[in-house]
């Protein structure tokens, strides 16, 4: 739909009052407004915060290194940057995958991928000081191996210059191939994580047409039995049109195929060509589904602002326990 006035106003009204939101004598439903409790940290609240925040992000912008935290506009960046973390993003900025929720770039024919890439990635996080990583991927549909040998590589390369480095692999489904699944579980990463993104009636709607959730599933699966010790990983977004029984269902399905950490996280419309938001969960409800995955089995974070990647080490960790604790 177009965009009206309403759109460009500020949280709460203002300006021209309500009657401007009528064009010409056609209504049309009012706005979901972004509620008071989506506020994102502020890195520069104090200065060790700052300090470690311009740092990560200095040397991000000095190896010319694509980060999702700036492609998909995560809400998180700069509580992670100042932590001293980021989820890099390899194989370029250029999806060929057109997800309906997702703000990366995207082409049919993406640039061609950098070889030097897997080593600039490991020479830049060891500039990081960090004990985990995450690593992400756009979707290389276009190539024969979708890119999963050049994520390998990264890994390796990250692993050789510091073996006691925990990395974490946020990877698309590979149309499905087992086979690269279980090239990726043997190159040394310690999380394999997967996004299922929603539920199962809005996945045509809400992802490319080429993903799907039983392929997600079978990846998820895949992945666990290849390596019986990885840790397997999802997330889903809320706020899409889907129902509490059909969140209740993906966890189920998840477990069954024996993922280990789920994050649930506010679905927030990046821009006006992307899909609407349906609706804001409160900050009460998330809590209750981070109880529902809890008494599932699952490591969970929960919340309006969480994202994939969000706390991934703290996650990691906990799993590590609690497996060790029986």
């Amino acid at each position: 739909d177009a965009p009206t006035l309403a759109d460009f106003m500020p949280a709460g009204g203002g300006g021209c009052g309500a009657g401007a939101a009528a064009v010409a004598g056609v209504s049309r439903p009012p706005a979901v407004r972004k509620p008071p409790w989506l506020k994102m940290f502020n890195p520069n609240t104090n200065p060790e915060t700052a300090e470690r925040y311009k740092f990560v992000r200095s040397t991000i912008k000095k190896t010319g290194l694509a980060t999702v935290c700036e492609e998909a506009r995560c809400p998180n960046a700069g509580e992670c940057w100042s932590s001293g973390t980021a989820t890099v993003m390899i194989m370029g900025d250029t999806c060929t995958r057109g997800c309906r929720f997702c703000a990366v770039s995207t082409s049919r024919t993406p640039p061609a991928l950098n070889p030097e890439e897997p080593k600039n990635i490991a020479e830049a996080v060891e500039q990081w000081d960090v004990d985990y990583i995450v690593l992400t991927m756009v979707d290389r549909d276009d190539l024969a191996d979708q890119g999963c040998a050049h994520v390998a590589e990264t890994v390796r390369n990250l692993k050789q210059r510091n073996p006691n480095l925990r990395v974490e692999t946020l990877v698309g489904d590979w149309q499905g191939r087992l086979d690269l699944v279980e090239q990726l579980v043997d190159c040394g990463m310690d999380v394999y994580a997967h996004n299922i993104e929603t539920v199962e009636r809005l996945q045509r709607t809400v992802r490319d047409r080429r993903a799907g959730y039983q392929q997600s599933l079978s990846v998820l699966r895949h992945a666990k039995t290849s390596k019986p010790g990885i840790v397997t990983k999802s997330s889903i977004m809320v706020g899409l049109g889907e129902t509490a029984e059909e969140l209740h269902q993906v966890l189920r399905d998840l477990r069954d195929h024996g993922v280990d950490i789920v994050t649930f996280g506010q679905y927030l419309q990046p821009t006006k060509s992307h899909m609407k938001v349906d609706r804001y969960m409160e900050p009460s409800e998330f809590d209750e589904w981070k109880r529902v995955a809890e008494s599932l089995g699952f490591h969970c974070a929960s919340g309006p602002l969480v994202r994939s990647s969000y706390r991934a080490g703290d996650l990691f960790k906990s799993r590590l326990a609690s497996r060790a604790a029986g």
